[in-house]
């Protein structure tokens, strides 16, 4: 026969298991933060290198824009 559980058992497993999923959002809310920190970086420098790239051409505004324009 199974053995029950007190109910202060269950609900010190419960607070450890709320204790546990609060630690994990936050480690997800610190990574998720990186990965946008991250990915602006990236945005910054590929921005960084078209306007290179647009100053380098001898291009006017409009014809890179033509050429971008789907």
């Amino acid at each position: 026969m199974a053995r029950k559980k007190t109910i202060e058992a269950i609900e010190t497993e419960i607070s450890k298991v709320k204790s546990d999923m609060s630690k994990l959002q936050d480690r997800y809310d610190k990574l998720a933060k990186k990965l946008e920190e991250l990915q602006e970086q990236k945005h910054r420098i590929e921005a960084d290198t078209i306007m290179e790239a647009y100053l380098k051409s001898g291009k006017n505004f409009d014809e890179i824009m033509t050429f971008l324009s789907p």
